[in-house]
């Protein structure tokens, strides 16, 4: 069985909006439901979480059925203070009934671009490991520096990967992984979904990621993503 948990808890301080982000209508239907129709469609995904804040959900709830992307919708967590306690909440709610052996695939509502290829090569990417990131490479030259202000050294750029979500994991060990870092209060440090898999030494696959799956975080982002949608 595969999860996909939808990350939609973000309030989008840095946009300056009235409402978060992901929220934001474009081209007719908020951004949220343009990855929830794409893992609706996907016969990969056999089951979807959304990770949001109480208030949102009675809007959430009428989107996925007037976009009919209600049926493989499961379940709603609350948010955390971070991203990674966000997931942490969603992962708890989903062991009631989940497997240790299903796989979880962990998504940005911000991120309405993803398309089902990614999908299937992330699941099929599972294959040996215990977890699959999409991954771009470096175009630009890359510098250490430790200050911010002087470059203390060069790196090499062909060794440094961009990551990008979805981040697919087996779910048993994914949750033994966050379940540490949340008994150790280290899970509020925590800045990628990754992290703790690479810390508890879980085996990660890189795939090629997609420069089209960009994150909306910030206006100038927004408006990429709209012209995009226009072309």
């Amino acid at each position: 069985m595969n999860i996909a948990i939808v990350l939609s808890g973000g309030i989008g301080s840095r946009m300056g909006l009235d409402v978060p982000k992901q929220y934001v209508e474009v081209a007719g239907m908020p951004i949220i439901c343009y990855s929830l129709k794409t893992l609706d469609a996907s016969n990969r995904i056999d089951a979807i979480w959304i990770v949001a804040a109480d208030e949102w959900l009675p809007q959430i709830k009428e989107w996925v059925d007037k976009y009919g992307i209600s049926g493989k919708i499961c379940g709603y967590s609350k948010p955390g203070e971070n991203r990674q306690l966000s997931i942490y909440n969603a992962l708890m709610d989903i062991n009631k009934s989940a497997s240790a052996g299903n796989y979880v695939f962990i998504h940005d509502a911000a991120r309405p671009l993803l398309t089902a290829a990614m999908i299937e090569e992330s699941i099929d990417g599972m294959e040996g490991y215990d977890g699959v990131i999409p991954v771009l490479t470096m175009k630009d030259t890359v510098y250490l520096s430790h200050d911010g202000k002087q470059i203390d050294s060069l790196l090499n750029r062909s060794e440094i990967y961009a990551g990008q979500a979805p981040e697919t994991f087996v779910f048993g060990k994914y949750l033994e992984a966050n379940r540490a870092l949340f008994d150790s209060g280290a899970i509020k440090k925590i800045n990628g979904s990754t992290e703790p898999a690479i810390m508890s030494g879980m085996k990660m696959h890189m795939i090629l990621g997609d420069e089209r799956n960009i994150k909306i975080t910030t206006k100038a982002d927004l408006v990429r993503f709209q012209e995009m949608i226009k072309e």
